[in-house]
């Protein structure tokens, strides 16, 4: 199928041939969770670490338990062979929301009838080298619990994209509350400061700025490749950043379109490291 496959409520289709009851919760107040999982070589990579923030989430915001590995391998299965025949790479989006409302209003309705979703579509990951810009109209929430869930809220990284386009650039990184830098719009930040040994760790904030806790982060910080620490309001131009998420790594060539030395880095190395934390 072009444009990917999609599965809701025991129908498949292309995402744009299946739609949601206007009265979805996930739809109308953006109250769900998603999950991004990159397929490769046919499999879901990274599925359990994700299944476990996808569950932790759901907890969190009172939301049912989401389907767990058992009920979505056959779903995800049949989905890779609908879409990705020659077992190219893709990315796979789960998603939950806490279902319809009979009523009116933001007031969470009883126990049960959430609703589950997935599509699939080809994806080639991404290691090229970007700019970005200090998003001067959006800050990431330090002390909100939705920080810490993959919700379908996405407009503020909408917005701050929309800024660094309009600004000549490709991506925008996010302060938190405190003013400290926490995030990208889509990515979480992994910096090596200027003067750091080559072969120490990178740097990432850590959870209480507010940051997504990613799975690839999370790799990062258990192989040893990473250690949490607060990377202040700015960067040097000796500093060395990447913006890493479990569809690519990219390093920063330039931050409000000043140069950094992340070009040094190149599109190889960013993908070694990439690589080395999906394996």
């Amino acid at each position: 199928m072009t444009g990917g496959v999609a599965w809701c409520e025991g129908r498949w289709g292309t995402p744009a041939e299946l739609s949601l009851p206007l009265d979805d919760r996930g739809l109308q107040l953006a109250d769900g969770l998603f999950e991004t999982v990159l397929i490769r070589a046919g499999q879901p990579c990274l599925l359990d670490e994700h299944l476990q923030r996808w569950s932790e989430a759901s907890a969190q915001l009172g939301l049912d338990p989401p389907p767990g590995r058992d009920h979505l391998m056959p779903l995800i299965q049949e989905a890779v062979q609908r879409a990705l025949p020659d077992q190219s790479c893709g990315a796979l989006r789960l998603n939950w929301s806490r279902g319809s409302s009979s009523q009116r209003g933001i007031a969470p309705p009883c126990i049960g009838g959430h609703r589950f979703w997935l599509t699939l579509q080809p994806w080639i990951p991404i290691f090229t080298p970007i700019s970005a810009i200090i998003s001067r109209l959006e800050r990431r929430n330090s002390d909100s619990l939705l920080s810490r869930c993959k919700t379908f809220a996405y407009g503020q990284a909408v917005q701050a994209r929309r800024e660094a386009s309009e600004r000549g650039c490709d991506d925008a990184l996010l302060l938190n509350t405190n003013g400290e830098l926490c995030c990208s719009t889509t990515a979480n930040l992994l910096l090596k400061p200027g003067g750091a040994k080559g072969d120490g760790p990178w740097l990432t904030p850590p959870l209480s700025s507010g940051c997504l806790p990613g799975v690839m982060r999370a790799r990062a910080l258990r192989l040893g490749l990473a250690v949490e620490a607060d990377l202040g309001a700015s960067l040097g131009s000796d500093d060395q950043l990447l913006l890493i998420n479990s569809l690519g790594c990219r390093s920063l060539l330039s931050l409000d379109h000043q140069p950094l030395y992340s070009q040094a880095l190149g599109i190889d190395s960013a993908e070694s490291l990439w690589q080395h934390l999906l394996n």
